[in-house]
């Protein structure tokens, strides 16, 4: 079995607190609803807390005020898996916020997180073969593992990048060749983020994670506004608008798939809708070949580092 080493960075002395992304999570998504989303009376204009009240939410949910504001100070040790489905309907939230709520108060033994992401060589070949399509397999931390030739030359040839530095969340946050390449750079910003934050409850001890975070909150406003708003979520599907140095415009359907016996590796396709100005465009880079890299070199095969 084929393995991608570990990108090399300096362990951070702590790890994820769930107590305080538990509390965080739960004040925050109550923040985001008011009594009329809900089916609730509001008593007048002026209301001392933004959102739902810790006694409409407990109401809304079945539970104590008392029962809820310890789970909301981080106590969730004991709670039911049934107390905390009633919360997430409460809460309204989405399928990835309820499994984020759940692994933040009952979170569960896991393999060591520092271990090495191994790739098949199946996998490999695949994403040879997808001649025209540019295809990412994604790993944890948004670690980007192996591409093919096609998205070389969309996204640039990571190929002459340091191990750590092939990450969706460096480039984004860190590079700024990135900030001109996605038409709507804020909405990547915060899907990267979300899954990040998706990551961090999964594996709360992860050393990397930690570091990753803290150095991404050093170099980057913008990332430590987003990553305050706890918000969790996985991309799918959806358009990606970017804007390419060499054939300008590219509108692209994004599909995404966990691997099956890997949940966190994921393989990310981009595609355009058939005989439209964005499927011309992808005919030419794959025609350019090496020229339509950014940063100026080939990738013949599916590549790591």
């Amino acid at each position: 079995m084929d393995e991608y080493p570990e990108p090399v960075h300096e362990l951070a002395a702590g790890a994820l607190d769930l107590r305080a992304e538990l509390s965080e999570f739960l004040r925050t998504r109550r923040a985001r609803l008011k009594p009329e989303d809900v089916g609730l009376p509001d008593y007048g204009r002026y209301r001392r807390v933004p959102g739902l009240r810790r006694e409409e939410l407990a109401q809304l949910a079945g539970v104590s005020v008392a029962y809820y504001t310890r789970l909301e100070q981080g106590n969730g040790r004991h709670v039911s898996p049934e107390v905390l489905d009633a919360i997430a309907r409460a809460l309204r939230l989405s399928d990835a916020e309820h499994a984020h709520l759940t692994h933040l108060a009952k979170p569960k033994q896991k393999k060591p997180a520092g271990r090495t992401q191994q790739v098949r060589g199946p996998l490999r070949t695949l994403l040879d073969t997808m001649d025209g399509v540019p295809a990412i397999l994604v790993g944890r931390r948004s670690d980007i593992l192996v591409w093919n030739r096609m998205a070389a030359a969309v996204f640039g040839d990571w190929a002459e990048l340091p191990a750590r530095e092939q990450n969706w969340a460096r480039l984004v946050f860190l590079r700024t060749e990135y900030r001109d390449l996605f038409v709507d750079w804020e909405h990547k910003a915060s899907d990267v983020v979300a899954q990040l934050r998706m990551d961090a409850g999964s594996h709360p001890n992860d050393p990397r994670l930690s570091a990753l975070v803290g150095e991404l909150s050093v170099k980057s406003e913008e990332f430590r506004r987003l990553w305050a708003t706890h918000d969790v979520k996985e991309k799918c599907h959806g358009i990606q608008r970017l804007h390419h140095p060499l054939v300008g415009e590219l509108d692209l359907r994004l599909e995404s798939f966990h691997q099956a016996d890997d949940h966190e590796q994921m393989l990310v396709t981009y595609h355009a809708e058939p005989n439209s100005p964005s499927a011309e465009a992808l005919r030419l880079l794959a025609s350019w070949g090496a020229d339509a890299t950014r940063a100026g070199t080939s990738t013949p095969s599916a590549r790591t580092a």
